[in-house]
Formats: C-alpha cells, sequence, structure tokens
C-alpha cells in the first residue's frame, strides 16, 4: 500500500496492564470504528496490526488488545506507533465534510483564480482545523483557518479550493518578525 493513501486512524499509547493491551487515541468519528478496518497498518505500510479485543477507556480513548501482542514488554514497544488504513477502507465523506487526507495537494486560489498555494498539511490545534498552505513559488508557509467564511469552496475531484485569506496572512514577514 503506498503511504500516500493511507489515512492515520489512530495512534498506539502507553501499555495497559501487563497481559499485552495499549491504549489508543482514535481519530475516527466513531470511536469502536478501528474494529471495523483490516488491515490496519503502520505508516510504512509494512506491519499489520489485527484486533483481537476493544473496548472503550474514556473520551478518544481505547483499550486494544492486538494479535500476536501477549505481554507489556511487547505492549510498551509499541508505543506511539500509528494506525493507518487505506483511503479506500473509508465511507463517503458527508457534505461539508472531508477526511484530512483528500484536502492535502489540494491548490488553493483566490476566487478571481489567482493561485495561493497548495495544500500540505492539516492540524488542529485545540480550537478549529487549519490548513497549513506552501505559498506559490515559495518555500514559507501559512496556516489558513478552515472555516466557510475562509473556504468557501472545496472542490476535491477538481483538485482546488477558493479562499479569502484574512487580511494580512499572505504578506511577507518584515525584517525581524518571523516568517
Amino acid at each position: 500500500m503506498p503511504p500516500s493513501r493511507l489515512v492515520q486512524i489512530g495512534v498506539i499509547g502507553a501499555a495497559h496492564g501487563v497481559r499485552g493491551e495499549v491504549r489508543v487515541k482514535a481519530f475516527t468519528a466513531e470511536l469502536t470504528a478501528l474494529k471495523r478496518y483490516k488491515p490496519v497498518t503502520d505508516k510504512a505500510g509494512t506491519r499489520v496490526f489485527a484486533v483481537s479485543t476493544l473496548r472503550p477507556l474514556k473520551d478518544d480513548m481505547l483499550v486494544v488488545r492486538f494479535k500476536g501482542i501477549d505481554s507489556r514488554e511487547q505492549a510498551e514497544a509499541l508505543n506511539g506507533v500509528g494506525l493507518y488504513i487505506s483511503r479506500d477502507e473509508l465511507p463517503p465523506a458527508e457534505e461539508d465534510e472531508f477526511y484530512w487526507a483528500d484536502l492535502i495537494g489540494l491548490k488553493m486560489e483566490r476566487a478571481d483564480g489567482a493561485p495561493i498555494g497548495e495544500v500540505i498539511a492539516v492540524t488542529n490545534f485545540g480550537a478549529d482545523d487549519l490548513l497549513e498552505v506552501r505559498l506559490d513559488g515559495q518555500q514559507r508557509t501559512v496556516y489558513v483557518p478552515f472555516t466557510k467564511a475562509v473556504v468557501p469552496v472545496v472542490d476535491v475531484p477538481g483538485g482546488r479550493m477558493v479562499a479569502y485569506p484574512p487580511d494580512g496572512l499572505l504578506d511577507e514577514p518584515k525584517d525581524g518578525e518571523q516568517a
């Protein structure tokens, strides 16, 4: 499976108990969706994880036992490993909802068609989603709020989105300012 077509659906955390269970932070809308997806792999697509048991712990955390992981030591060795599935395994997104993986690589332009740049990542630092955009013809990136007011048009099949960036966002940094 090429890594560009993989979507991260969780990350393994600390060992839970002494019999090989681990905590998993789920990135799925439905907390227990992890058990439906097959195969679940690491980022390289080389290690496959099969869920043996799974139960909710709290909020977005699960307690999971993977087949072949039977000791605390084996579980501890998995701490920090991301869990990925093929993009093709995900159900179609609802209207006005997007998988982050589908946004990466889209060209961002102004309403008049003038290029702004390309989406290279989607992040969320605790408030709203932000699109990290590499500005056209530059190495510099900026974070664009991913809201309907700022990005009213998202055309995934067309590979583009239209944005109205906030005033000053795209300006060159002045001497002494960080980019």
